[in-house]
């Protein structure tokens, strides 16, 4: 529904369901959009999502695409198995091609955004350059009962629960620290977008200079 005439392309469909990447076109201008699936694993970020969302963001800022990212995501993929397939190293592959990259980013957050998953997909500290969230956005370290656990351990958690949620189950907190620029209605996104890649257009971001990165191999 953001894309012009409502149409979506959607790359690799098949492969890593819990991030969604594809292209679409935004008042009239191609754009690349990537977004968790919180109906697959819940929209964590794994290895295969992480390797599948990075090269995508490499190809994006190669061919000089803006991104939009929508963000829905608990967090990364915790377990042995992961550790032992070089979730280290893949994870790391997403959070260096967002910050490397120099295209338009705008990063809308719809639900939740917990702990190290909310910084690499495209947050401020990866110089995004307009970050929203809608009213249900959630941003926070962690979920409220899995924090409450940690923190009340033996006391009245679900009382606790319902606290930590009024306090941190909303984007209050990040837009009152600078995190967020703005809270929208799900209903203003497109227009908002539109409005701020028209600002964007002839963005041009300097870096300090060196020879390359070291890419996470």
């Amino acid at each position: 529904m953001i894309s012009d005439d409502e149409y979506f392309l959607e790359v690799q469909p098949d492969w890593a369901k819990n991030i969604i990447i594809g292209f679409g076109r935004l008042g009239g201008e191609t754009v690349g959009y990537i977004a968790n699936q919180p109906a697959f694993l819940a929209g964590v970020l794994d290895r295969l999502s992480s390797i599948k969302a990075a090269r995508f963001i490499r190809f994006c800022d190669a061919f000089n695409i803006p991104i939009i990212t929508f963000e829905d995501v608990p967090g990364y993929l915790p377990g042995v198995h992961e550790e032992h397939n070089g979730i280290i190293t893949h994870g790391a592959k997403i959070l260096y091609a967002y910050s490397e990259a120099t295209v338009p980013k705008i990063t809308v957050i719809t639900r939740k955004s917990y702990g190290g998953a909310y910084c690499v997909m495209n947050s401020k500290h990866l110089r995004g350059d307009y970050n929203y969230a809608w009213p249900t956005g959630e941003i926070a370290v962690m979920g409220a009962k899995g924090a409450c656990e940690i923190i009340f351990r033996g006391g009245d958690v679900q009382s606790e629960i319902k606290k930590y949620e009024d306090k941190f189950a909303n984007p209050l907190g990040a837009a009152q620290r600078g995190f967020i620029d703005e809270i929208i209605t799900p209903r203003d996104t497109r227009k908002r977008l539109i409005a701020k890649f028209k600002v964007l257009k002839n963005k041009q971001q300097e870096k300090p200079w060196k020879k390359h990165g070291n890419i996470p191999l």
